[in-house]
């Protein structure tokens, strides 16, 4: 018997048999990619707008915390450039003594970059007040040695994100210290 010739009885089951099941698989295979992908494309664009108001919020918080830092900290040098620049400061201290003005000349010059300078957002307060115990002097004479001074920075610090609140949001630190001279 000649087997060149021989008849397969059963057409699926012969050399092409796998070949038509490829195709079929490889055309849904086709399908099923292609709406995966257009399904990954739409969650990614739900995605997308939540990520980036995650991220560019902490930006904007990092900001704030920024600011506060910045406030805090001239509060505290604010204080201490006027505890030495009491009624018996050194004669080569420039300022001497402190006054209102220059408390809040010193606090705007060592703004940093990124801080709004301006009176709007960035006010100083300087009282010379009397620490506990030592009233009577300090009332006469609030910036002798042995006094203190208060000074109180206010920041109005501002969003930029747009659904973040828009209107300023007030950071205030106050230091205290003994004036020295």
């Amino acid at each position: 018997m000649n087997k060149r010739h021989v008849s397969n009885p059963e057409p699926n089951r012969g050399r092409d048999a796998g070949r038509s099941a490829r195709r079929t698989t490889g055309r849904r295979r086709s399908r099923d990619t292609a709406t995966a992908r257009g399904s990954t494309l739409t969650e990614f664009a739900f995605i997308l707008p939540v990520l980036a108001a995650i991220i560019f919020g902490l930006i904007d918080f990092g900001r704030a915390l920024y600011a506060y830092h910045f406030v805090s900290d001239a509060a505290r040098e604010a204080s201490r450039w006027a505890s030495v620049r009491g009624s018996q400061c050194a004669s080569g201290l420039s300022g001497c003594p402190a006054s209102q003005e220059e408390v809040q000349e010193y606090v705007t010059s060592i703004v940093p970059p990124g801080i709004n300078s301006s009176p709007q957002a960035l006010s100083v307060t300087a009282a010379w007040v009397a620490p506990p115990g030592n009233v009577g002097t300090c009332q006469a004479f609030p910036k002798n040695p042995g006094c203190a001074v208060q000074v109180q920075v206010t920041y109005n610090f501002k969003f930029i994100l747009p659904f973040l609140p828009k209107s300023t949001f007030p950071m205030k630190s106050t230091s205290e210290m003994i004036i020295s001279r």
